[in-house]
């Protein structure tokens, strides 16, 4: 396939799956980045991997950044999932500074791999309140990307991608089947059952469910 490269960040869940079959169908070869940040929902990793494949990545990087040593989220450290439903104000399930660590990490691949595109799937609409999902952050991280980087100040300026910013869980469902995206592969949930299972009741579970049942359609990975 020809056509420029990108770097998509990939955790394996519903947004990234989308965004990277986008990507691709949009002519973007795909370098997809999966960060193994010893999260409690490690079971994505294997979904990320099913999905790269899927999806033709000339390249699936899976690196590991340990960030329990920081812990500070009930995503890396003991700390309960909230399973009470989705509720106003920034969730335990914030890991600090996740995007912009993740982001950082993929702009170094692009600059290296000569790519000037990144791909993350944020959501600004049906999501859990985290600052880093917002486009102010977007903005001010691709105006970091190009003061920081020897391309930027060269004027070969990275772009950061955000097709489902504005897309509620509904809209982003219809842009994934539009896209060709492998749903059935993706995972979301935060606090798998001992069986390897989706718990259905945490943040995560709660916003897909709403989000197929918007869009009319079964959820093809259970």
């Amino acid at each position: 396939m020809s056509g420029p490269l990108a770097v998509v960040l990939l955790s394996g869940g519903l947004d990234s799956t989308t965004v990277a079959a986008m990507a691709r169908r949009d002519g973007w070869r795909l370098l997809a980045l999966t960060i193994d940040y010893n999260q409690r929902h490690r079971i994505e990793l294997d979904h990320a991997a099913r999905v790269a494949a899927a999806l033709g990545a000339e390249r699936h990087i899976v690196l590991p950044l340990d960030l329990r040593g920081f812990g500070g989220s009930a995503l890396t450290a003991d700390i309960a999932v909230p399973k009470s439903g989705v509720e106003p104000g920034i969730p335990v399930t914030y890991v600090p500074a996740r995007n912009t660590i993740f982001l950082s990490v993929a702009l170094g691949w692009a600059e290296a791999a000569g790519a000037r595109d990144l791909f993350i799937g944020v959501n600004a609409l049906d999501f859990s309140g985290y600052p880093d999902c917002r486009p102010e952050f977007i903005a001010a991280f691709e105006a970091m990307a190009n003061a920081a980087t020897k391309a930027g100040v060269e004027g070969d300026r990275f772009r950061v991608h955000t097709p489902l910013m504005t897309l509620d869980k509904a809209g982003i469902i219809g842009a994934a089947r539009a896209a060709g995206a492998p749903l059935d592969l993706t995972w979301s949930c935060y606090d798998p059952t001992p069986e390897g299972r989706p718990c259905g009741a945490c943040d995560s579970c709660r916003l897909r469910a709403k989000g197929f049942a918007e869009a009319g359609i079964a959820d093809p990975a259970l």
